[in-house]
């Protein structure tokens, strides 16, 4: 069977992402770091909507916390492959550079970069030896234009667009693509801090996005009718930057 795996998958975009993957058939791992009640209720809207998931806990950026969870999850699991990953797990520490202390850079870059590599690298083996495999990295606006006050999170995400440009090349002879989503301003958890009355006046549709509107593109790439899109970058953000 194929499992997407949807890192932060308990809130935001992560979460919307699970749901409609779920909604559309695919059995799901949801991942979180601490957040185990917010991974349970999301867990809970899918069963009781007839899907299939499960909950798997480990911290990205550590390598030990990835591997220790992934091999039990596979060695549960002899059948089954994680067929798709969605790398969603990010933080933001906003401050300006002259102000930014180092661990504010560093978490930042861990969870998105360092996240990305640890996860990815992991299950490439078996998308590639079952020849089919989806990968799609969440980027964001900041990574395309870069955000003042934001420079540690438009590094990473700038990071994760690059990376995911390289390794679309190297793993599309085994039809497994690669892409990213990046995101403009959408109604999350991560926005909520944000100014959006004045915010909205940027963007041409008017509006902050929806998770929804981001989970329809993410599932649109997971599926099989994304096969001949890979290496890019899809941005989904009412206007604001093309």
């Amino acid at each position: 069977m194929k499992y997407a795996l949807v890192t932060g998958g308990s809130r935001g975009l992560g979460r919307a992402v699970c749901l409609q993957l779920a909604a559309e058939g695919v059995p799901v791992i949801i991942n979180y770091q601490s957040n185990r009640s917010a991974a349970e209720e999301v867990l809970a809207q899918i069963t009781e909507r007839g899907g299939k998931a499960e909950l798997l806990q480990f911290d990205v950026a550590d390598i030990n916390s990835v591997d220790s969870a992934l091999v039990d999850w596979e060695s549960k699991h002899p059948d089954d492959y994680i067929a798709i990953l969605v790398n969603n797990a990010g933080i933001r520490e906003d401050n300006l550079m002259i102000f930014m202390q180092n661990e504010q850079w560093d978490r930042v870059i861990n969870v998105t970069v360092n996240g990305f590599f640890y996860v990815t690298r992991r299950l490439l083996k078996s998308m590639m030896t079952k020849r089919f495999g989806r990968i799609i990295n969440m980027a964001s606006l900041s990574g395309l234009k870069g955000m003042p006050g934001q420079t540690n999170y438009s590094a990473a995400k700038a990071a994760l667009i690059g990376a995911t440009k390289a390794l679309a090349q190297e793993v599309a002879p085994r039809k497994v693509t690669v892409n990213a989503v990046a995101p403009g301003f959408i109604e999350t958890d991560m926005t909520k801090d944000l100014d959006m009355d004045s915010l909205k006046k940027l963007v041409p549709v008017g509006r902050f996005g929806k998770p929804e509107e981001v989970a329809e593109l993410v599932c649109f790439l997971a599926s099989e009718k994304s096969s001949y899109i890979t290496g890019e970058v899809i941005s989904i953000n009412g206007g604001l930057y093309t």
